[in-house]
């Protein structure tokens, strides 16, 4: 294989696991780094030694690649990464509705994720980086949002479109962080809780309907916000009448967020099986927070399969037309 692909995956597949950002990122730099080599430069050892970006295990993956080997650090990877298990599912999921860029706290920029989507087959996805409350993840001002739309609006054609979108954080009291106008102009909202997360069963009750019940919401995020496992440690649920929340959903056609990533396993399966009973919609994300990190959809389609989530009640099973037409429906 070619040392450039070689290295992407390598980058692709520790985003998968969530490794260390460093590491993905040495990866793509090294990359960059060697992008539109001749043969002859590549096989120059000394000088590519030298060159900006190569470190040991990126020069031993590009030394091992031109050998015509798969590096093992990738063949290490790669079963590493391979599914415990599948799912029919998987295979009727069309898009994404949660991905960020590092125009907030993602890894990469837009081109990459855009790029990741198309090759996992997606029709579309929507770019979801964080709105202005979240300082810590550089969230978005009504200014910056601007800025992007501006940018999304050039990736789509080729059987793919990238939609415009937030991932806005519910204030205390359920309004939302940012210029209901601006939320207007979006594709897709989707609306989760970052802070004060142990608030009182009531409050916390209120402010998650008061979130659902705004018209531009069409996803309501990680609504529980645990964690179970990995680097952030555990957090424990938030609490509050999931029967009330879902049933808000439920009136307002707002989809509950079935979120990938292996740490948040969010909701809970007892929540799924609440959220059916309410006659709820569902979207099954990624929560992407880097290229690799967009094929976790297959944890988040596993589990959904295993509650009996219905594929015609899953809101990313549906082709664009159909999607466009039930996030206008405000």
């Amino acid at each position: 294989m070619h040392p450039v692909d070689a290295l992407n995956e390598i980058a692709t597949l520790l985003e998968r696991e969530r490794s260390s950002r460093y590491k993905s990122k040495a990866f793509r730099a090294a990359s960059d780094a060697i992008a539109g080599l001749s043969e002859a430069e590549l096989r120059d050892s000394a000088a590519l030694r030298r060159r900006k970006g190569i470190g040991d295990s990126t020069f031993a993956v590009i030394q091992q690649a031109l050998a015509g080997e798969v590096p093992d650090y990738l063949a290490e990877l790669r079963a590493r990464n391979e599914p415990a298990t599948t799912s029919r599912l998987r295979s009727l999921l069309r898009g994404d509705l949660h991905a960020h860029s590092e125009w907030s706290d993602g890894l990469t920029p837009i081109d990459l994720m855009v790029d990741a989507a198309r090759a996992l087959g997606h029709e579309y996805l929507a770019l979801t980086d964080h709105s202005p409350r979240l300082t810590v993840a550089r969230g978005l001002s009504p200014e910056r949002l601007r800025e992007q739309l501006q940018v999304v609006a050039g990736f789509r054609g080729d059987g793919f479109t990238l939609l415009s979108g937030i991932e806005v954080d519910i204030l205390d009291d359920g309004a939302l962080d940012q210029e209901e106008g601006l939320l207007a102009e979006l594709d897709v909202v989707v609306a989760s809780a970052h802070s004060k997360l142990r608030m009182e069963h009531g409050p916390m009750t209120r402010r998650l309907v008061a979130a659902v019940s705004n018209r531009h919401v069409d996803v309501l995020g990680h609504v529980t916000g645990r964690l179970i496992r990995g680097s952030r440690g555990e957090r424990p649920p938030s609490t509050f009448d999931a029967r009330a929340v879902f049933a808000a959903c439920a009136a307002h056609g707002v989809a509950v967020e079935i979120n990938s990533r292996p740490e948040r396993e969010d909701p809970p399966d007892e929540l799924i099986a609440i959220a059916l009973a309410e006659g709820c919609l569902f979207s099954i994300d990624s929560d992407a927070h880097a290229p690799g990190q967009l094929s976790l959809l297959d944890y988040g389609a596993v589990r959904a399969e295993a509650a009996g989530v219905p594929p015609e009640r899953i809101v990313t099973t549906w082709p664009l037309a159909r999607l466009r037409e039930w996030t206008a429906r405000g």
